[in-house]
């Protein structure tokens, strides 16, 4: 009888191309993105035998995590990311692999609008996301599609939901609970937000630098001022186009962020010159300021902030005008510029 078949050493005979002939075999599979090149081994018996296959070769035998990921496809632009997808398996897994370790998305660079299903896929396995903007999605973002994202990703620093105005009040509340580190917020034209959600943000978010709240119209004086009592640091806030925002929130923004630069205000009706001098005198700061359609504010209380070199977006009356004025009614401080 014929005695047991003898296998070569790996390199020693039968060429590159030889496999032992066997009759039962496992498979070991190599380690993924190892950049190797040696192929499967199979198990024959008690050993380990070398099946020699291509080597991969290219870009794809540069170690993936260490050097592709963090090095390479972070340079690429999302919709170029997306398009490489296609090339392969192997370009599909270390586009995987990207995708759930990067830090910034931005759906904007993916394009105008960004489709539902695309959003969902590229953000399932994502747990370290520090900057989430989501302005191109407005069209259909709803709660069920970001709140799954935000539960998931308690490092986000800066999030972006302008004109998102299908979500609701729920969204802002899983804000607030899971991202105890964010500085910076836009919600602008988002009208669901409410005065409850917000001081569950002022709440739990204290170390906030910017907030977008244009257009949030649900939001009164009291909600404003919890707000910027609970978040100190704040150095942006935009309140514009909410006739509701008054004088009471304006002074109290003012006493309690001395580290404030950009208040934004246009056409904050209710707002008047008290509480510009009350931002003059306690926003030291203070680099830019904006009252356009403010009726109420005149040059008499933005001089101040105009002679420190404050950037203003009203123009001060012409000096030749000011005098006509003085001297045929004796009352140009009060005039209100911007009628």
């Amino acid at each position: 009888m014929r005695g047991p078949a003898r296998f070569p050493r790996a390199g020693r005979g039968g060429g590159a191309g030889y496999a032992p002939r066997v009759t039962s075999l496992r498979r070991r599979q190599p380690s993924r993105g190892s950049g190797s090149g040696c192929g499967s081994r199979w198990r024959c018996g008690s050993r380990w035998v070398p099946v020699p296959v291509p080597a991969m070769s290219g870009l794809l035998a540069l170690p993936w995590e260490d050097v592709l990921v963090p090095h390479v496809l972070r340079l690429l632009p999302l919709r170029q990311l997306l398009s490489l997808r296609r090339v392969s398996r192997a370009f599909r897994e270390l586009v995987r692999l990207y995708l759930a370790n990067m830090r910034r998305f931005d759906s904007a660079q993916i394009a105008p609008a960004i489709p539902r299903a695309a959003f969902l896929t590229l953000l399932q396995d994502n747990k370290v996301l520090q900057l989430l903007a989501l302005q191109s999605c407005s069209d259909w973002l709803t709660d069920g599609e970001l709140l799954p994202v935000i539960r998931q990703n308690h490092h986000l620093q800066h999030i972006q939901l302008k004109g998102c105005a299908q979500l609701s009040c729920q969204a802002l509340m899983a804000i607030s609970l899971s991202c105890p580190n964010l500085r910076r917020l836009s919600l602008a034209h988002c009208e669901w937000v409410d005065s409850l959600s917000l001081r569950s943000l002022a709440d739990h978010c204290k170390a906030l630098e910017a907030v977008d709240l244009t257009a949030c119209r649900q939001l009164k004086d009291e909600a404003i001022c919890y707000l910027v009592q609970k978040c100190s640091r704040l150095k942006s806030l935009s309140l514009a186009v909410n006739a509701n925002v008054g004088d009471v929130a304006v002074e109290e923004t003012a006493k309690c962020c001395p580290e404030l630069e950009h208040l934004d205000l246009t056409g904050c009706l209710r707002v008047k010159n008290d509480s510009i001098r009350v931002l003059a005198e306690y926003c030291p700061k203070l680099r830019s300021l904006k009252v356009k359609h403010c009726h109420n504010v005149a040059e008499s209380s933005l001089s101040v902030l105009r002679s420190r070199g404050v950037e203003l977006d009203v123009e001060p009356l012409p000096q030749t005008a000011l005098v006509l004025l003085q001297d045929m009614a004796g009352f140009a401080p009060f005039i209100n510029l911007q009628i």
